[in-house]
């Protein structure tokens, strides 16, 4: 009996080690009786359609692989040409990103993220509200120009390091901590606990060329504390990065002993936490923020090309206050969870009411600027391109006056990628040392991250190499994959069949349909990843709109908003995976802090589609645009 368990045992393992294998093998299969008994064009789209969402959400097969499902199932099947798929994996947008992407790999190259993070931070202080609020604002700038990933993948090490000096003062000083003092005294006393944490210290890597094979993937990463597999999804525009995931006996030694108190956990927890929420709440500011709201923007505009309503501008107007709003709340939730109620004692900025470990971290937090040294001619470069963009994707079409676009004899063929695309070109030509200038090559030396260049006084600001190292070439394809199935359920048909089949839904109003969109997608990505769910929802979404003849804005903008609150478990995106791999916070933390997140944001999204995008976007009415889409697609 014990061989035959042992002997099922083997093979149950065996299934499981092999369950992608065989998903990827049975879904097509047990899918393929619908096109073969309904030889319809709609029938071979929805099997295209199916399959590459069942590949998408379970990932048995890497999501930029799944996407290239409709490129070959599409001709086979006689949805679309050859030709006609290949034309939608490369869009404005792909040229959008990539002048993004040049930005900030300079921005990286230079440093100039760590500067910004930590300026804000010496602004707030160390008390721990405000600290907490201080990486908040500054995680939700620098989310705005970069991807989510990446900028929590570049804030956690510098948290982790005012955490650690805030953990070793707090074991030197022992439990009477929280008097406060004027001044710090005795910083020998732990001088040797800090050498100790600096080696500790976690160590943030970017997947180059020559990976280390001993660093673990993102992607794979498993937490043996908590006891689940931590899978990255590529929610952000740059790929995924390989982190040293801390030791698990590090991690309990630490959980069990190493915070002084209670109160110095829930710090840990809280700015952990704090930390991945404005990582998401920056990326909703920008069209950029995220590979979502690109996917949505090149979608709706591929949708209704008469629709010139969605550009740079009107996406911020819209969505700037509603991270405001949300960073405030999530701050105040947070501090409420956490911290407690007592904001006077978190807040202070007072200099009498800072503790010994306060100052010292203020003066750690110091220390990591100074060495950073003078602002350089690279950064500030940088900088100058950095606001020069947003200028001008601005100024483009501001819509209240005429933009420089009018200055054109020629209307409509300037785009905020042309923008992008240029800027990000020049970084490839500009000398990264200040020309005719012999003390710049001293700073340049200090500063210049890749030692090949030191030798060539004309290298520029980024190389080749840069900018490959961050460009995400799966989300590429993976948006590109979206628009292809977009673009064979409008030529099938099955965006209006789809639609029809929504019909009883007409008697619901605009903002119930709305709240059922946004919560439905909210759910979803906690599950999947967040570019795969939007991309298989939109389209229902707008045929849903175009039935009910609501404006296709009043869902399709608060579902791309809400599909970016997957923040209750560490599966749910990169930066909560980044996150609980420090191993300050449980799943059961980020369950109870992320499901008060997300309804803070799932409101205060419907506020803001009930309020100022009424006038913003003229949600009242159906708009022509959308009439004359309802019409073709009857056609």
């Amino acid at each position: 009996m014990r061989l035959e368990a042992a002997a099922r045992m083997d093979v149950f393992r065996k299934l499981w080690t092999a369950r992608k294998l065989i998903l990827v093998v049975f879904i097509p299969l047990s899918l393929l009786p619908l096109p073969l008994t309904h030889p319809t064009s709609e029938a071979c789209c929805a099997y295209v359609l199916m399959v590459t969402a069942v590949y998408w959400v379970s990932e048995a097969v890497p999501l930029g692989a799944a996407a290239l499902v409709p490129a070959f199932l599409y001709p086979l099947f006689g949805v679309l040409k050859s030709s006609e798929v290949a034309a939608e994996y490369c869009k404005d947008t792909t040229l959008l990103l990539m002048g993004v992407i040049c930005l900030a790999a300079s921005i990286e190259k230079w440093n100039l993220h760590k500067r910004i993070a930590l300026r804000m931070v010496m602004i707030a202080g160390a008390k721990p509200g405000m600290l907490v609020l201080g990486f908040m604002c500054c995680t939700v700038f620098l989310s705005m120009w970069l991807s989510n990933t990446s900028t929590t993948a570049m804030v956690m090490p510098i948290a982790e390091a005012v955490l650690q000096q805030l953990i070793c003062t707090g074991l030197a000083d022992g439990p009477g901590d929280s008097e406060t003092t004027e001044a710090p005294e005795g910083d020998s006393a732990v001088s040797d606990k800090e050498e100790n944490f600096d080696k500790n210290k976690l160590e943030l890597l970017y997947r180059n060329d020559s990976s280390d094979c001993t660093k673990q993937e993102l992607a794979t990463g498993e937490d043996e504390t908590n006891g689940l597999g931590v899978i990255g999804h590529a929610n952000g525009h740059l790929p995924q990065v390989a982190i040293e995931i801390p030791n698990v006996k590090r991690v309990k030694a630490r959980r069990d002993s190493q915070y002084p108190t209670k109160k110095d956990h829930m710090i840990c927890k809280c700015l952990s936490l704090s930390i991945t929420y404005a990582a998401t709440i920056g990326g909703l500011i920008t069209i950029t923020g995220t590979s979502t709201n690109l996917i949505f923007a090149e979608q709706f505009n591929t949708r209704y090309p008469d629709a010139k309503v969605i550009n740079f501008g009107t996406w911020f107007i819209f969505s700037f206050p509603i991270a405001i709003i949300m960073l405030v709340l999530t701050w105040l939730w947070l501090h409420f969870l956490f911290l407690g109620c007592n904001f006077r004692e978190t807040c202070s900025w007072s200099k009498k009411r800072k503790t010994r470990r306060e100052m010292l971290s203020e003066k750690r937090i110091q220390e990591e600027y100074a060495k950073l040294g003078p602002i350089s001619y690279p950064e500030v470069v940088t900088g100058v391109f950095f606001i020069l963009m947003t200028l001008l994707w601005f100024t483009r079409e501001p819509g209240f006056v005429p933009g420089w676009t009018s200055l054109f004899e020629k209307k409509g063929y300037r785009t905020d990628a042309t923008v992008s695309v240029l800027l990000g070109f020049l970084l490839f030509l500009i000398p990264a040392r200040r020309p005719f200038s012999s003390s710049s090559s001293s700073s340049y030396m200090d500063t210049a991250p890749d030692d090949n260049s030191e030798s060539d006084p004309l290298a520029p600001m980024i190389t080749w190499k840069d900018f490959q190292r961050l460009m995400p070439w799966e989300i590429v394809i993976l948006v590109g994959g979206g628009y292809a199935l977009a673009a064979g359920c409008k030529v099938s048909g099955l965006s209006m069949w789809i639609g029809r089949q929504l019909e009883p839904m007409s008697g619901l109003p605009p903002w119930a349909v709305t709240l059922l969109a946004c919560l439905l997608v909210s759910a979803v990505t906690e599950f999947a990843s967040n570019p795969a769910t939007l991309t298989v929802f939109l389209p229902i979404l707008s045929a849903l709109s175009e039935t009910l003849r609501i404006n296709p804005l009043h869902t399709l903008i608060p579902s791309t908003m809400c599909v970016s609150f997957g923040v209750m478990l560490p599966v749910g995106n990169p930066p909560n995976a980044i996150v609980f791999s420090y191993g300050h916070v449980k799943i059961s933390d980020m369950v109870k802090a992320g499901f008060g997140v997300n309804l803070i944001g799932v409101a205060v999204v419907m506020l803001a589609i009930t309020t100022w995008g009424v006038p913003l976007f003229d949600l009242n009415e159906f708009p022509a645009w959308a009439v004359a889409r309802n019409v073709t697609g009857g056609l």
